[in-house]
């Protein structure tokens, strides 16, 4: 399994990546030298966005999708997954 992940940084920047550990990625973001250089300067980080996907391929194509969108519609694709979420 591979998740998309969205992360906001302590400044409020975002980060997309994909990974199959969601859980150590965060930990390697926050803490270790194994994170993003991005959020290397932008600690600490928090998960606001995930999706599965079943391979590395179909992941790969949304991060890029989604690295091509604008700061407002990432952030509504957030805001329209936190209600999905709320709604369950």
């Amino acid at each position: 399994m591979y998740y998309l992940y969205m992360l906001k940084c302590a400044d409020k920047t975002l980060y997309t990546g994909i990974t199959t550990d969601l859980g150590r990625r965060t930990i390697e973001h926050n803490t270790l030298k194994l994170g993003a250089k991005y959020t290397a300067s932008r600690r600490p980080v928090k998960v606001v966005y995930v999706q599965e996907f079943k391979n590395r391929s179909l992941a790969s194509k949304e991060e890029a999708r989604i690295k091509k969108l604008r700061r407002a519609q990432k952030l509504m694709l957030i805001s329209e997954a936190g209600k999905c979420q709320r709604n369950k």
